[in-house]
């Protein structure tokens, strides 16, 4: 009976791991990495045509993502989720592989150009479609027995619609162990969704650190914030754009929106439309209404009871078709717009920044969090220029920022999650947080609970009977171009060091004029000729 630890394993993202009792091989989450990847990952001790079971926390790629690699190579077990997770995964896991489709094929355009490899994408839509099919879906408080050695509970955490952390029992030569796995922690008093409920004991606990340094602003009133923001900009005649995730974040807007149009609390501007151009934020829209009773908070319910569509009102409008995204632009009317993705970096709400930043009488609200080197942190930070398509823009609108309108626990809601078990579990295994957050994180909970706590790296394993760790490991980070090429000398990693910016350059110009393109082109080919020897 043993855990070996695979992803997410001192870094926030690809969340991954291995559990065997018996002769029962599971994964808990199967994540993508997205954003800065630090370590190496280790596949898990056996290969992906063994794993009997996949238990899905929630449906966030960075959880889920990867199920259509492993179905590609082989996986044709279960996947067990709550009825929510699989709905959400069903568009998501989609999307997912139509944005690996088009990089691929962008890539491959280039390197026709360029006389380079062709690259394949790390999965096809045939694949997403396979893996779903395998999806199993399960209500919260169920006791699930998988096999002999296994058996399973989703308890609702209150991160995302369908969210859970899984309590699991395993069996082995007559001894039981029990471990749970919190998943993402929700935070408090969310719209929608309910809090998170507790698991009261096990014999040991995984759990995120996402947040396990910080703290939330408490009593933050975002309704409040909104309407100033959306007063002010409608009264100056401009638009109010919001990048947003399409799951989640745009429907807790939207509740917030529905509230502040039905209160009436923005005067001159009572029939002001709200657009949502995001076609995936659309669907997902589409499984919070299909998941309401099971899923929602009792204020969200009482609504329901009375009628009323939490995420729905007058002057909503769904932009699905291209043609409908382009024309929101072409409106002049005063207006709000969400639109994904929530840092920028890809996805319509480009082309809507770009109609817009220029604008003086318009404001950009950022409600989550903007990763370094997305657009988004650039305009947090107060970048006056920032690209768009090839074309530099002016940075003329009004930026907000809506503090604290996290999904995940800060450090207090983490320890919170800690404390209420009744039975304290024998070790915590601390995970799904930043290199030193993980470390740091660890330390609190044995401080103020006594219960050791760790942050392994990836490829560690512990021996669940025994209670101790069969292999500890340290992180091999992961050698970039750019660390390679720190390794040049003297004057030489400046010239390489300046090739990579000019690739970089050469990158953030693609759709300008070809006027210019041509001129750039003129320009590099000549500095070439004059040093090629």
């Amino acid at each position: 009976m043993r855990i070996v630890f695979s992803g997410a394993a001192h870094e926030v993202t690809g969340s991954c791991h291995y559990l065997q009792a018996g002769d029962t091989h599971i994964l808990v989450d199967c994540g993508m990495e997205q954003g800065l990847n630090i370590y190496e990952n280790v596949e898990p001790p056996v290969p992906w045509s063994q794993i009997d079971y996949v238990l899905l926390t929630h449906a966030h790629i960075d959880h889920a993502g990867m199920l259509p690699y492993i179905y590609a190579r082989g996986f044709s077990g279960h996947v067990m989720a709550t009825t929510a997770t699989c709905d959400l995964c069903n568009i998501m896991l989609k999307d997912s592989a139509h944005i690996q489709e088009m990089e691929a094929e962008w890539k491959n355009r280039k390197a026709r150009r360029a006389g380079g490899n062709q690259v394949e994408p790390l999965y096809e839509m045939n694949d997403a479609l396979g893996v779903l099919e395998q999806f199993v879906p399960n209500t919260y408080g169920d006791i699930i027995k998988l096999s002999d050695n296994v058996t399973i509970r989703f308890t609702d955490i209150g991160h995302l619609l369908g969210s859970a952390s899984i309590e699991v029992w395993l069996k082995e030569d007559g001894i039981e162990k029990k471990i749970v796995f919190s998943g993402d922690i929700g935070n408090k008093n969310k719209p929608l969704i309910c809090d998170p409920t507790y698991t009261v004991s096990a014999d040991y606990a995984v759990m995120e650190s996402t947040y396990g340094n910080r703290l939330h602003q408490k009593g933050t009133d975002h309704i409040t914030e909104l309407v100033r923001i959306v007063q002010e900009t409608l009264d100056r005649g401009g638009n109010v754009v919001i990048p947003a995730f399409a799951v989640g974040r745009t429907q807790e807007l939207l509740y917030y929106f529905r509230h502040i149009k039905t209160q009436r609390l923005i005067r001159g501007h009572e029939n002001f439309e709200v657009y949502v151009d995001s076609p995936l934020a659309v669907e997902a829209t589409h499984v919070f209404k299909q998941n309401q009773l099971e899923c929602y908070d009792e204020e969200t319910k009482e609504l329901v009871r009375m009628g009323v569509n939490p995420i729905s009102f007058p002057g909503l409008k769904l932009s699905i078709s291209s043609e409908e995204s382009k024309n929101i632009n072409f409106d002049p009317s005063p207006k709000v717009i969400i639109s994904a993705s929530g840092m920028c970096d890809a996805g319509r709400i480009r082309h809507h920044l770009k109609h817009n930043l220029w604008r003086r009488e318009c404001t950009v609200i950022f409600a989550g969090y903007q990763a370094e080197g997305t657009l988004g942190r650039s305009l947090v930070d107060g970048n006056r220029t920032v690209k768009l398509f090839g074309e530099t823009i002016e940075v003329e609108a009004h930026i907000e920022i809506l503090h604290d309108i996290s999904g995940h626990a800060d450090r207090d809601g983490l320890l919170e999650w800690v404390e209420n078990f009744n039975k304290k579990p024998e070790q915590i295994f601390v995970v799904h947080g930043s290199d030193e957050v993980c470390d740091q994180f660890a330390e609190l909970i044995t401080e103020r609970t006594g219960i050791p706590a760790k942050a392994p790296f990836s490829g560690a394993e512990y021996d669940l009977i025994a209670g101790q760790w069969v292999k500890e490991t340290t992180g091999i980070p992961i050698v970039t171009k750019s660390a390679a090429t720190k390794k040049a000398k003297g004057i030489f990693a400046r010239l390489l060091a300046a090739g990579e910016r000019l690739m970089a350059v050469i990158s953030r110009n693609e759709g300008g004029t070809n006027k210019d393109l041509a001129k750039f082109a003129d320009q590099i080919n000549s500095l070439c000729d004059k040093w090629d020897r």
